[in-house]
């Protein structure tokens, strides 16, 4: 696991260090840059747009985040690079964009978004993204289909099941999952502890990140059941006033 043991060092910034959307953004290039700043690790979410291009954005509706109608994948990555995000200066970056301003300076966590019927080749395209990529950088998905493709699609890139659910089927399929080659798993902090993350940290020496820390009872309940934070909300080393 020492090709994925970086991911433990530092706070991951949730769609990178904004301020829940009052000025700065989610998974904006003023977010990603504030969380280099204070030299946070950084998680992003990407989409294929209608043209096959990878760009950072949580949400597949549009309307949240840019107020405009429709979904990533009915619109050019052109389109979609036209939109602002929250009536702010900030638009929505493409993968390449990100990793231009990141650049190494800080591990960057991808997760990859499916969407069933729009996603296809999403896997191979971020991977050709990343392939001259210097910095640390992982990738990960909730989704099984993109999952079951990373070994295949994404060799040498370390990757990684997001999860949650504490009931015996989500761990069973978490489980069921074991084979197709991740190497860390991040997952939801209000289901910690649980069997999986146990299994995973103790028996396989697995690193887990939680999501979504934000508040002092969730870093508590982090760092006594996995390795490391996804937060939002505050800046974990000025310390934390609830």
């Amino acid at each position: 696991m020492d090709h994925i043991s970086w991911i433990k060092e530092r706070p991951v910034a949730h769609r990178g260090l904004h301020d829940l959307n009052r000025t700065r953004w989610e998974n904006t290039l003023s977010a990603f840059a504030a969380a280099i700043e204070k030299n946070y690790a950084i998680e992003c979410d990407v989409h294929l747009s209608g043209d096959g291009v990878p760009v950072v954005i949580h949400d597949n509706d549009l309307k949240r985040l840019t107020g405009v109608d429709g979904y990533v994948w009915q619109r050019s990555a052109a389109e979609i690079k036209a939109l602002r995000i929250g009536g702010t200066e900030d638009r929505v970056p493409t993968l390449a964009e990100t990793l231009r301003l990141v650049d190494g300076r800080v591990p960057l966590v991808i997760e990859l978004k499916g969407v069933p019927g729009h996603d296809a080749g999403i896997v191979a395209k971020v991977a050709s993204e990343l392939r001259s990529y210097r910095g640390k950088v992982a990738i990960m998905s909730f989704d099984h289909w993109l999952l079951r493709d990373f070994p295949k699609e994404a060799p040498g890139v370390p990757a990684g099941l997001t999860a949650w659910g504490d009931m015996p089927h989500h761990f069973e399929a978490h489980f069921s999952m074991l084979g197709s080659g991740y190497s860390f798993v991040s997952y939801d902090v209000t289901a910690l502890p649980n069997p999986f993350v146990t299994f995973v940290r103790e028996r396989l020496q697995m690193p887990v990140i939680s999501w979504t820390v934000r508040d002092r009872a969730a870093v508590q309940r982090t760092f006594a059941h996995a390795d490391q934070m996804t937060f939002e909300g505050f800046d974990p080393d000025g310390g934390l006033t609830s």
